[in-house]
């Protein structure tokens, strides 16, 4: 059976590890306490990891080419999450947060 290419495996892994360790986009996120709302509910991490993968973009042989762009997209969404004040610039498009079923 086909794998995920190791590229792609080591940036979930590395965006799963900042996330749980509080360190996700500190410019963006700095100041916010998200990781208790992580524990809320079970959709917001799902809809977290939807908005990386979905984002996250990989070239032919596997590399991904934008992963601190899917990582900061992900963290704008923690924001908004967490700050109904703050302004998710550009808007997120539909696409960006689909959940795959």
């Amino acid at each position: 059976m086909p794998q995920l290419p190791v590229d792609v495996r080591a940036s979930i892994r590395l965006f799963a590890y900042y996330l749980g360790n509080g360190t996700l986009a500190m410019k963006l996120l700095g100041d916010i306490d998200y990781q208790s709302a992580l524990g809320e509910n079970g959709s917001v991490l799902e809809q977290i990891f939807a908005i990386y993968t979905n984002v996250l973009e990989i070239d032919e042989s596997g590399k991904v080419t934008n992963g601190e762009q899917a990582s900061y997209r992900a963290a704008q969404w923690i924001r908004a999450y967490c700050d109904p004040q703050f302004e998710v610039e550009p808007p997120f498009e539909q696409w960006e947060c689909e959940l795959q079923l």
